[in-house]
């Protein structure tokens, strides 16, 4: 009778592990042949070929603004931000719009890839001056390595 309650107790504590382990979901793109993920919950929409207005005087990684239903959206090249050479093929880029403390912003990105559900297994990121807007990476199944994007530092300074 002992032995089956602690049986019992034994499969309560693992059903209660399993229910603690949080899954996440992100949307993950391809931006200079690395995969990154952001937040599910930080997507508005993807869009592609937008017509996008330069602005003067803005920095290099901003590549101007987007007319979204009558909101003015700023864009920012993923690219430019994490130090690689700009996509010279326009035609497939998309653009991934993102709200992040009731801000509109939009990523631009040269593929998006899909939506994963990923078990919080996050490690944080090597120390790299190029890496500052990622929070964390961690492999895929297809063995790749996906990088998280910290969105609250996207909408900060540089």
């Amino acid at each position: 009778m002992k032995t089956e309650n602690n049986n019992v107790m034994m499969d309560e504590e693992y059903n209660l592990a399993d229910a603690e382990e949080i899954i996440n979901k992100y949307l993950t793109f391809i931006s200079a042949d690395l995969v990154y993920g952001i937040p599910i919950e930080n997507v508005v929409e993807i869009i592609t070929s937008p017509s996008i207005t330069a602005l003067p005087m803005v920095p290099p990684y901003v590549l101007g603004v987007i007319n979204l239903r009558g909101q003015i959206v700023p864009i920012i090249d993923i690219r430019q931000i994490m130090d690689k050479p700009a996509n010279e093929n326009n035609s497939i880029l998309c653009v991934i719009i993102l709200e992040i403390d009731s801000i509109s912003i939009g990523v631009l990105v040269d593929t998006v890839l899909q939506v994963i559900n990923m078990p919080n297994k996050i490690s944080a990121p090597p120390s790299k001056n190029n890496l500052s807007f990622i929070n964390g990476m961690t492999n895929l199944n297809d063995g790749s390595v996906m990088y998280s994007l910290d969105c609250d530092l996207l909408i900060s300074n540089k």
